[in-house]
């Protein structure tokens, strides 16, 4: 595990990037929450690159309710079609070299590097392109695929964050309820064993591959 500690006094600029329209809530939710609860912060830059009209009205009130205590936020929840990212590639890196012009962040939460859906794997591939000197925290996502890894930074979170990122989620993705995989028993079990691996309750895990300060 790498021990990371920012200034209590310093305020932080994160960006969260997901490919899909809860990647960030699922992969993320609990330690975002934990940040603006421990922390000073003077933006948020919050980006999903597939959605509909339903999935976009879900994902823009989710965000809402993690970021309601976060005065500087900026939401974007753009229409790219669901796994076929990749065949948007350029267009895509297009967004992430404005993006890069506007912020420059201090944390950035981004999907794991080899994560098996397509989506996940370019959003990954153009954090790393666009943004070399910054701290990248790749998150992950449990699914079919079973493709979560060894990860090397843990954060360490109480049953209440977790319960409340599980409610978040629950409430407002209403149209993902049919899916065998979304129920609040999937989002607690990945943070137990996390937090089984590094000797506490619960924890979310990220791949940092590398940290510059």
């Amino acid at each position: 595990m790498v021990p990371i500690s920012f200034k209590r006094d310093s305020s932080l600029n994160i960006l969260c990037l997901g490919a899909h329209c809860d990647d960030i809530e699922i992969g993320a939710g609990c330690s975002l929450l934990k940040i603006f609860k421990d922390y000073k912060i003077e933006s948020v830059n919050w980006v999903v690159f597939t959605s509909n009209e339903i999935r976009k009205k879900e994902a823009t009130k989710s965000a809402n309710q993690f970021l309601k205590h976060v005065s500087k936020k900026k939401i974007s929840i753009e229409s790219y079609r669901d796994g076929f990212l990749p065949f948007y590639a350029a267009e895509i890196k297009e967004y992430f070299e404005r993006l890069r012009k506007e912020i420059n962040p201090d944390i950035i939460f981004t999907h794991y590097r080899n994560d098996r859906h397509q989506d996940h794997r370019l959003i990954s591939d153009l954090t790393w392109n666009t943004w070399r000197n910054n701290m990248v925290l790749e998150y992950e996502i449990p699914k079919y695929d079973g493709d979560i890894g060894n990860p090397n930074f843990f954060v360490e979170v109480d049953k209440d964050l977790m319960d409340r990122r599980n409610g978040i989620l629950m409430k407002s993705f209403v149209s993902q309820h049919s899916k065998h995989w979304f129920s609040e028993d999937t989002f607690s079990a990945l943070p137990r064993l996390r937090g089984m691996e590094s000797a506490t309750q619960f924890a979310e895990a990220f791949y940092a591959r590398k940290i510059v300060f």
